[in-house]
């Protein structure tokens, strides 16, 4: 009885100090608060003013979990994150009771059913495919579905190691965005397409130039199959790559060949490259130092401005072209930037697709410049989509983000992600074990492959890239789907 009354005793004097310094923060934060110029809602409402702050804060996490409809939520819903995670972990990908997906929203691609398509010892099965056969060292894709450009700096060293381990499993290649050419890159094995970004990570000069020799070293490794010339990408239309001084430590930087500690702002453009004409006097000069394919990375802002493109090729003939492009669309991409651009500029990949495509095929350049799709291309209809509107390639940055344990907490820009992909900080970093997140990297890419190849068995073709625009119709505002072989010609 004696120890029951001394428990008891104890927690109410617990009770009664916790009460009381409850009430003395309180107090101090009453103060605070009531004496402060800052926060209106605060000074109005002392104390309870703060709770506001923090149901914000907490809300970007509980929308997606409890509140948002798995077709509701931006940029990308819970449907979609949910085939992802399922695809990497390796598990069946069928749903039961129909479709969650409005099949009424203006823009929605159907595929178009063969009423008779092959048996399914004839299923489809991509083929591999040539880029560059007129540079030195041609490169044979084995896959149409590969890993977009993502830095590292701006992704962390076990993120880098797992998507390179990955791509290799899955046979896929792996850009490596703007920020040079790491050894994480190149200790994974996989195909690797080396992006030189308007400032020239990894192959600038002391002024920042570009310097041949620093291409020819990168071009020394095997697995650095291509060259791309980035002018552009989804997130800031218009402007350089960001990364913040906090995200710069000395191995990047050496990596790079910049300082420490600094932020790292590209310039918003190649300073050397005024015009068309310069663009593929670059192209010729890459592609000459390196022996490997060259093409560009681009957002398109209207026909006229990409029209210009294929003026200029067509004037000096077909060997000045690059070898492909890579379209990105203006819908934001895995980086940090402003955000009138991710919502403001460039056009939607879902327009500059098709267009891009047309007019590369009206300049009989079809065989030529290998075109590759990306910005927001995750799953199995939007990759099929692409190859059917004239797509040769599709890559993804977020799918794959998605597949490494990415939860979309939009921390991306401030080096605290909880999962330690986009983060330099340990303690988030120890989170990401490479040895199973590569087995989620490849088994999301061979998932999409496989999916892809379904689809175009179900449409009748023989393989993923024989899809047409006349496989797929696109609801229209009065409900009604039509062809889009309608809607975009589609010039052969």
């Amino acid at each position: 009885m004696g120890v029951a009354m001394y428990a008891l005793n104890f927690l109410a004097v617990l009770f009664v100090a916790v009460i009381g310094l409850a009430a003395l923060v309180s107090m101090v934060l009453f103060v605070i608060d009531r004496t402060q110029t800052g926060d209106a809602i605060r000074r109005n409402y002392p104390v309870l003013g703060r709770f506001r702050h923090l149901f914000s804060t907490l809300g970007e996490f509980f929308r997606q979990y409890f509140f948002a409809m798995d077709r509701e939520e931006l940029p990308f819903n819970r449907a979609q994150r949910e085939w992802v995670k399922r695809a990497s972990d390796g598990h069946g990908n069928t749903v039961a009771f129909g479709s969650t997906r409005n099949l009424n929203v203006v823009g929605t691609p159907m595929f178009v059913n063969a009423p008779f398509p092959p048996v399914d010892n004839q299923f489809a099965k991509s083929e591999p495919k040539v880029i560059g056969a007129g540079a030195r060292v041609p490169y044979t894709a084995t896959s149409f579905f590969n890993l977009s450009g993502m830095s590292y700096g701006a992704i962390s060293k076990p993120a880098v190691l797992a998507l390179s381990k990955g791509a290799k499993r899955a046979g896929i290649w792996m850009n490596t965005g703007e920020g040079a050419l790491s050894p994480y890159h190149l200790e994974g094995g996989c195909d690797i397409v080396f992006q030189i970004g308007t400032a020239k990570y990894g192959v600038r000069d002391k002024d920042g130039k570009l310097s041949e020799d620093k291409l020819r070293e990168i071009a020394a490794h095997e697995t650095v199959r291509m060259f791309e010339i980035k002018l552009s990408q989804g997130a800031k239309p218009g402007k350089g790559g960001i990364l913040p001084g906090a995200k710069i430590t000395p191995e990047i930087a050496k990596i790079r060949g910049i300082e420490a500690g600094t932020d790292s702002i590209s310039p918003n453009r190649h300073e050397e490259v005024d015009d068309w004409d310069d663009l593929l006097d670059m192209i010729h000069r890459v592609r000459g130092v390196t022996g490997k394919p060259t093409g560009i990375k681009m957002v398109v802002g209207s026909e006229d401005g990409v029209a210009g493109l294929f003026d200029a090729i067509t004037k000096r003939g077909a060997e000045a072209a690059p070898d492909f492009i890579t379209l990105d669309g203006g819908e934001g991409g895995t980086g940090a930037a402003p955000m009138p651009l991710i919502d403001l500029v460039g056009m939607s990949i879902r327009e500059a697709l098709p267009l891009v495509a047309t007019l590369r095929n009206a300049a009989g350049l079809r065989d030529r410049i290998a075109l590759i799709a990306s910005g927001k291309l995750v799953n199995p209809g939007d990759v099929a989509w692409a190859l059917a509107t004239g797509a040769d390639f599709v890559t993804s940055a977020r799918g794959f983000m998605f597949a490494l344990g990415c939860i979309q907490a939009l921390k991306c820009n401030k080096n605290t992600c909880p999962t330690g992909i986009t983060t330099h900080d340990p303690r988030f970093q120890k989170g990401l074990v490479v040895a199973d997140k590569e087995t989620r990297v490849a088994a999301y890419a061979k998932e999409i492959i496989k999916e892809v190849e379904t689809i175009a068995h179900s449409v009748g073709v023989a393989e993923p890239r024989l899809m047409r625009r006349k496989h797929v119709r696109v609801v229209q505002p009065d409900g009604r789907s039509v062809l889009m072989s309608d809607l975009w010609p589609q010039s052969l």
